[in-house]
């Protein structure tokens, strides 16, 4: 990492791509261009397992510009990897990303930093006239709603790519699977303070969406996953706990119940009842078990490590 003076601050762009080849030179241009005076930059493009000619046309820029970099994964990981991969690689005091398609403007970068500059650590922006279609935006907006509701945290979009970060930020979150979608929760859940801008969204110049029907269902196990993490991820015996006694409860009235009965001259052996009291006590003991192997999984595995076996090379 190159040393900064004390009067000099660098942004880091991350831009997880895939097959945006024709996009990403505009993209580079307007960022270029949008740099707020006295930072330095780089420019981090992911390509996230591209079969276009992403690599070759990014081939030349990299020759041309040391401060622009091509990462590129041995196959598609997805986006919440090609994000990890870019965080990794950057070394800004502050990171932005964005979507590799145009829909993104890069005059807004000014904006991000001064939001930034308020004290803020992470500052979202809402595609408040998003340029896309009907469903999409329907379901966005179903998505945000329900997210911010069972979260607590009041954004209007999640999903946005768009996104600027203190270096602090992303240094304590991890991604994986689609977790992109929740970073605010993420980083809400470990104390950092969040804003949100509304920014331009420009429609769609090349290609095409690479998201299909599969989103929503992956956004819903991603939405479970999420708040269960931010409840329950350094202490999940608090749920399993809850869990487990509530059921052993429910269970030993039940035997109770029916120990009462037989001391009575009551016959219990032909009862269901029987069996559901057995059940839930059995439950209870399993659901105490997994809420102490929880806490040893916490406690061994407490700082995920980043898995460098995603990239395929380096430009």
């Amino acid at each position: 990492m190159e040393l900064l003076t004390n009067n000099e601050k660098k942004i880091s762009f991350v831009i997880p791509s895939l097959n945006e080849a024709e996009s990403l030179p505009k993209l580079i241009d307007g960022i270029r261009a949008n740099v707020p005076d006295g930072y330095l930059y780089e420019i981090i493009i992911v390509n996230d397992g591209a079969t276009d000619n992403t690599e070759e046309v990014m081939r030349c820029i990299v020759d041309a510009d040391p401060a622009v970099h091509l990462i590129s994964h041995r196959k598609n990981f997805g986006k919440a990897a090609a994000l990890e991969t870019g965080f990794h690689e950057s070394t800004g005091d502050i990171i932005i990303t964005m979507d590799a398609d145009l829909q993104d403007d890069p005059v807004e970068i000014s904006r991000f930093i001064e939001k930034l500059d308020e004290g803020y650590d992470l500052v979202s922006g809402w595609k408040k006239d998003r340029q896309d279609t009907l469903e999409k935006r329907l379901s966005s907006r179903l998505f945000n709603a329900l997210v911010s509701h069972l979260s607590g945290i009041r954004l209007h979009d999640f999903n946005c790519g768009f996104k600027a970060y203190r270096r602090s930020v992303i240094e304590s979150i991890d991604l994986y699977g689609d977790l992109h979608r929740y970073i605010p929760c993420l980083a809400a859940q470990k104390g950092f303070t969040i804003a949100e801008i509304p920014v331009h969204h420009n429609k769609r110049q090349y290609g095409r969406s690479k998201y299909g029907f599969e989103r929503y269902l992956h956004g819903l196990f991603d939405a479970i996953t999420v708040l269960f993490l931010m409840r329950f991820e350094e202490q999940p015996m608090y749920m399993f706990g809850r869990l487990g006694l509530l059921s052993g409860l429910v269970g030993f009235i039940i035997c109770l119940y029916l120990t009462v009965n037989w001391f009575m001259g009551n016959a219990i052996g032909h009862r269901p009842l029987l069996m559901l009291g057995v059940l839930l006590l059995v439950a209870g003991c399993q659901l105490f078990s997994l809420g102490l192997l929880g806490e040893l999984i916490v406690k061994a595995n407490h700082q995920r490590k980043y898995d460098e076996s995603h990239i395929r090379n380096k430009l």
